[in-house]
């Protein structure tokens, strides 16, 4: 309701635009620098801290309704945002690995994505009966209350690490340094962990041309009515496959090729029925993502998963801006159905890329929790 909330406060399309830039360059810069704090010092106090910065922001929107209030409470989001992204899945597959169940991660990852993509269809139809009762107070509120509640929730998270290394520990600024020129130095070092940071970035940017399926059902012949129908199918999909992830990892490339091939089927057809071929291959999508997580996290060392994971959403942020920006220059002379069926070439050479790397991983076996990325032949060892 943000957008709505914006507009009845008086601000132009212009001044829309202007926050949802500062929401993008906030989490943009802070992506990294977030995810060398969460390996310097402590992951889940930067998951506590990742909430509750978010509420803050909403807060400032719900009392203080105007266009300085909604410019930081985007700031805070986008905080909130980047301290978070790379640092939930670092201390995820560490505590597995921990528990000797790193092989498990797709699998938690995937059902956690699921439950959040639940959550969201929930609050999102919640959201009508609650403005109807109390309005963008109510909103604000139950907005605020969720965020509190998942910074106490993540305040139960386990973490085995203490965050530091002994001799850093006096010298928390030398820390960061240091680990910063370690992540860069392992992503250097290691052509099987670029690849593998490329293509998860890849994947997850491209999918982000999900934010215009609702034209792509306009385009097929649904009325404007049977549009949330079609993105609840979407949803529903997409939950489907985060459950499913962590199945058949070894089909990831031809999941990801299928993908695209019904991606381009469903569009074409341009029929309201064929919507549900894109909707089968975002879901796919969704459990190939997890699958290429996992590769990218067996491939990380503890000192700085979170440095390299947030490096990877660094990458999606420009990968999606590219994907925005082609969808748009094509938009001049093509129609959804047409710019979504191109769009699944992307999907086909990623499945390439992904099981060519695949490939290489079954050749000289994956890295493992706090341990150096496994090398290509004749590679130097990346420093530890």
């Amino acid at each position: 309701m943000y957008a709505v909330l914006f507009t009845d406060a008086g601000l132009s399309p212009a001044q829309i635009s202007s926050l949802f830039a500062i929401w993008s360059v906030t989490s943009f810069a802070l992506e990294i620098p977030s995810g060398v704090w969460a390996d310097v010092f402590s992951r889940r106090a930067m998951l506590v801290a990742a909430p509750a910065v978010t509420g803050a922001g909403f807060a400032l929107w719900t009392f203080f309704p105007g266009y300085p209030a909604f410019a930081a409470g985007f700031v805070l989001w986008g905080a909130g945002t980047a301290a978070a992204s790379g640092t939930l899945q670092a201390l995820m597959y560490e505590e597995l690995a921990r528990l000797g169940a790193a092989d498990s991660y797709a699998k938690v990852s995937g059902r956690q994505n699921a439950v959040g993509t639940t959550a969201g269809m929930i609050a999102t139809a919640l959201a009508a009966p609650a403005m109807a009762a109390g309005g963008y107070l109510l909103a604000g509120l139950a907005s605020v209350a969720a965020c509190l509640a998942a910074a106490a929730l993540a305040r139960t998270l386990p973490e085995s690490r203490t965050g530091s290394f002994p001799e850093e520990e006096d010298e928390p600024q030398e820390g960061y340094v240091a680990v910063l020129r370690s992540g860069l130095g392992e992503v250097r070092a290691s052509p099987r962990l670029r690849h593998s940071l490329i293509l998860v970035a890849a994947v997850m940017g491209v999918s982000a041309l999900d934010e215009y399926l609702p034209l792509l059902a306009v385009d097929a012949g649904v009325g404007t009515a049977g549009v949330p129908w079609v993105m609840l199918m979407l949803f529903a999909t997409a939950t489907a496959g985060g459950w499913l992830a962590g199945r058949g990892v070894r089909w990831t490339a031809h999941g990801l090729a299928a993908a695209a091939l019904l991606l381009a089927a469903g569009a074409a057809w341009r029929t309201p029925w064929a919507l549900a071929l894109v909707a089968v291959a975002y879901g796919v999508v969704e459990w190939a993502t997890a699958a290429m997580e996992a590769d990218l996290q067996d491939d990380l060392t503890d000192r700085t998963r979170a440095t390299v994971t947030s490096m990877s959403g660094l990458g999606a942020e420009v990968f999606a801006v590219l994907s925005f920006a082609t969808y748009a220059l094509g938009s001049v002379w093509a129609q959804p159905w047409l710019l979504f069926t191109v769009a699944a070439g992307p999907y086909l050479l990623i499945a390439v890329a992904a099981g060519r790397v695949r490939g290489g991983r079954r050749r000289t076996g994956p890295g493992r929790a706090s341990g150096r990325p496994a090398t290509e032949p004749g590679e130097a060892c990346p420093p530890g």
